[in-house]
């Protein structure tokens, strides 16, 4: 009889964003919700016309920090947020819930989605847009 060797199971790696360096000094990697994560913040924080070869990507919501806050503004930027996460990332999650509050001279918003990866456990993002004038 011979021992089976073990099956080693490999998650996929990405490069971390933002881009940083281990403690070996070699770019780090993360897992797939953390990549899909940082994918998240990248289209919430890119403005539109920020990236020179996708002058449409992002969502522009680091743009907000000097708008009036207010329910109306809450409202859109939700449509703005679902609209741009799901024209972006479609393919590697699906959009569950976009909840966006006004609150004094903030907007806090919060982002339900499922990754479409191999785990597929449900994730939670909170963003919150400080500034504004009322």
């Amino acid at each position: 009889m011979s021992a089976e060797a073990p099956r080693r199971v490999w998650a996929p790696r990405h490069v971390a964003f933002p881009l940083r360096l281990d403690g070996r000094g070699r770019t780090t990697m993360v897992d797939d919700s953390e990549y899909v994560r940082g994918l998240v913040e990248q289209v919430l924080f890119t403005a539109p016309g920020e990236r020179i070869n996708r002058p449409d990507f992002g969502s522009g919501v680091g743009q907000l920090v000097f708008a009036p806050t207010d329910d109306a503004l809450a409202q859109s930027t939700q449509a703005l947020v679902h609209g741009a996460l799901q024209r972006w990332l479609g393919d590697l999650l699906r959009v569950e819930s976009v909840q966006v509050t006004a609150v004094d001279s903030r907007l806090e918003v919060v982002v339900e989605y499922l990754p479409l990866t191999a785990t597929g456990a449900q994730d939670r993002r909170t963003v919150t847009v400080s500034g504004g004038g009322a």
